[in-house]
């Protein structure tokens, strides 16, 4: 199989449209685990979003979901599916997922991989990546606590990407910190704000 990367510069150097359903039909298998990716990148960047990327938490768990009742396609609405992906930002963003998954490729090698792409593997992907957006979704806006569980979501489509069961371990840490994080601050936040009144 090519490397993701190479897979991903082919699809941008391609003639024709680059939209969201182009990409979609172009990774096939791979697509849940690159639109999970494309989904929480933003969200993972250490910035305070003030919950701005909620509506991309919500259309990742709703892909979650297709994922777990067994679709092997991905559907979307065709607004969605439509939606260009060349010029600006987007494209900026599309890029630097390449050059991150190009850096990735020279320390990741397939690790278990027959753990990769099963009925129940998949079940399991998309019931981890609910819980890694619930975590980030439910994170108090302008705290920046968004930003481990949604990195976690990110580096697990990435392992499912390169099917490396390293990068998977990797992720879940991320996730449990990040989600530990918020439960603890939030719980020290209401305290203090309890000790108040």
């Amino acid at each position: 199989m090519a490397q993701a990367s190479d897979e991903l510069q082919r699809w941008l150097s391609a003639e024709g449209d680059k939209t969201l359903g182009s990409l979609v039909e172009t990774f096939d298998e791979k697509s849940f685990a690159f639109l999970f990716v494309l989904l929480l990148g933003v969200s993972a960047l250490p910035l305070p979003t003030g919950g701005a990327t909620h509506v991309f938490e919500v259309i990742a768990v709703l892909l979650a979901l297709q994922l777990i009742v067994g679709r092997e396609e991905i559907w979307l609405p065709r607004r969605w599916r439509d939606t260009k992906l060349a010029g600006g930002k987007r494209e900026a963003f599309v890029v630097k997922l390449m050059q991150m998954i190009r850096w990735l490729e020279r320390f990741s090698r397939p690790r278990l991989t027959w753990l990769f792409n099963h009925r129940l593997s998949n079940i399991v992907f998309g019931l981890l990546v609910i819980v890694g957006c619930l975590g980030a979704f439910l994170a108090p806006p302008f705290t920046g606590l968004d930003t481990l569980p949604s990195l976690g979501v990110v580096l697990l489509g990435l392992a499912v990407i390169l099917e490396d069961f390293a990068l998977v371990v990797i992720a879940l840490v991320v996730m449990v910190v990040g989600i530990a994080l918020e439960i603890v601050l939030g719980s020290a936040a209401v305290h203090g704000i309890g000790s108040l009144f």
